[in-house]
């Protein structure tokens, strides 16, 4: 019988499970690589999941039942609001 894979919460759960690990630091050295490669893999999954589901969320029906792919605008908040806004931006607060 095939196992079947943990959702997508208790592989997010199992991450942060790890991550609390390794940051109190309190365990030996191979464990603490064991538990790194392991967090590695979850958050692989985990990205390739989420990415899955902006794929399968990207395609909008219309009212017609025709398929349309979205497409995100300047102002969507998951593409930091377009251009060249967001992290590392020319746009930074000088003081």
């Amino acid at each position: 019988m095939a196992t079947k894979e943990p959702s997508f919460e208790e592989q997010l759960n199992q991450l942060q499970q790890i991550v609390n690990q390794l940051e109190q630091g309190n365990i030996p050295l191979e464990e603490a690589l064991q538990q790194f490669q392991t967090g590695i893999r979850l958050s692989k999954s985990l990205q390739n999941k989420l990415t899955s589901a902006e794929k399968t969320l990207g395609h909008l029906i219309d009212d017609d039942g025709n398929e349309k792919v979205y497409e995100k605008g300047n102002d969507d908040p998951s593409n930091n609001g377009g251009g060249n806004r967001g992290f590392g931006s020319s746009d930074e607060v000088k003081g």
